[in-house]
């Protein structure tokens, strides 16, 4: 094996890391799969990563990788002309490592507590209830990122990885109105980021109304 798979679905996480990918011209495979659903795309997903879930990324040598943050550093590393992350002589690299991890830990997950109510032992009266609360806590948390967001984009001038993830998730629950609403300056960088020639095409494929 000579390049990258990413083995994504579409609309999903798996999205930030393809346009890492696109971002430092990595030769990649795109597999899209309905990541959720039983059969034989879900079946090897699971012998590829025990949690079933996008991305997933073959390494050229075979090895996979999971976890966006994560391969987002190892890009950072394969290919060091790349600017999305800063180097550690940098001085903007504390607080994107700090801003990076906390989206991936505190935010990223809320994603899916609301997904299956059930799941958490959530009864069907009060599932609805669960989820606007989590909706409602997802928000505050993304307004600590609007607080410290620069422009145009997360750091400045310079774009970053932080930028992909708020370009994508934007469109997550609760969605992209309430985002804009409750988000002006997070929501005017990922409309930065999706005018950007190299990432355009991606942001209309998995989101049509970017």
């Amino acid at each position: 094996m000579s390049k990258y798979v990413l083995i994504g679905s579409e609309g999903c996480g798996s999205v930030i890391v393809e346009l890492a990918m696109r971002e430092v011209q990595a030769e990649f495979e795109l597999e899209e799969i309905p990541y959720l659903e039983p059969g034989p795309d879900r079946d090897r997903l699971l012998e590829l990563n025990p949690l079933g879930q996008v991305p997933t990324l073959i390494m050229p040598d075979g090895s996979v990788m999971t976890e966006s943050a994560a391969i987002i550093l190892h890009l950072a590393d394969a290919f060091p002309d790349q600017r999305f992350v800063p180097s550690s002589s940098d001085p903007q690299r504390p607080g994107f490592l700090r801003w990076l991890l906390y989206i991936n830990s505190e935010i990223y997950p809320t994603t899916t507590f609301a997904d299956d109510p059930d799941r958490w032992k959530i009864s069907e009266t009060r599932s609805q209830e669960y989820k606007d609360a989590i909706d409602q806590y997802r928000m505050e948390l993304w307004a600590n990122v609007e607080q410290v967001a620069d422009d145009p984009y997360f750091l400045g001038e310079r774009l970053s990885a932080v930028d992909f993830y708020i370009a994508v998730m934007r469109h997550w629950r609760p969605g992209k109105k309430a985002f804009a609403k409750a988000l002006p300056k997070l929501n005017t960088i990922a409309d930065n980021v999706s005018r950007l020639p190299q990432f355009e095409s991606i942001l209309k494929r998995n989101f049509p109304d970017s």
